[in-house]
């Protein structure tokens, strides 16, 4: 005699699982760790502070 399975509920495993994978796969593609982040905002900063460095004074009237 087969199982008796609730199609509802095995629709829904299914959908975890494939959910699951797809977190795992954006987490992978997209995640960085707070170091690499921490470098990120300091090029940043050392980028901005460069760009104010070369900015000229307004005209003076």
């Amino acid at each position: 005699m087969a199982e008796i399975v609730t199609l509802n509920r095995v629709k829904k495993q299914r959908a975890r699982a494939a959910a699951a994978t797809e977190a795992a796969a954006n987490r992978a593609k997209h995640g960085r760790t707070a170091a690499e982040k921490a470098n990120d905002r300091r090029a940043e900063a050392r980028r901005q502070a460069l760009l104010e460095g070369a900015k000229r004074p307004p005209p003076v009237d």
